[in-house]
């Protein structure tokens, strides 16, 4: 497991995120949407990166830690879904780990 103070949460008011999601824009095919859960399912974080090409092969972190101010309410339709694949990564990857 990874020791690293750097992927630990600094204050009481980050949170670490896992990825729990990875989709295709619907209207352009060039932005891949990212979306991080707590391990709870209950918040999320939403990011959008643009490829610059479809052999755009840039390594995504597995968790990020950010301001609990930035996450979102998950809809409870997700929200189990969203917990379970956020415990799964964090069982299966060390913090700092990308994919």
């Amino acid at each position: 497991m990874t020791t690293n103070t750097d992927t630990q949460p600094a204050a009481r008011d980050e949170t670490r995120v896992w990825l729990v999601e990875r989709t295709y824009g619907d209207d352009e095919l060039n932005i891949v949407i990212l979306v991080y859960a707590t391990a709870d399912g209950t918040r999320y974080l939403r990011k959008e990166r643009a490829l610059t090409s479809f052999t755009d092969e840039r390594e995504t972190p597995v968790s990020r830690v950010v301001a609990a101010a930035e996450l979102g309410t998950v809809a409870d339709e997700d929200r189990e879904r969203y917990a379970a694949e956020a415990t799964r990564m964090a069982d299966v990857h060390d913090p700092g780990d990308t994919v």
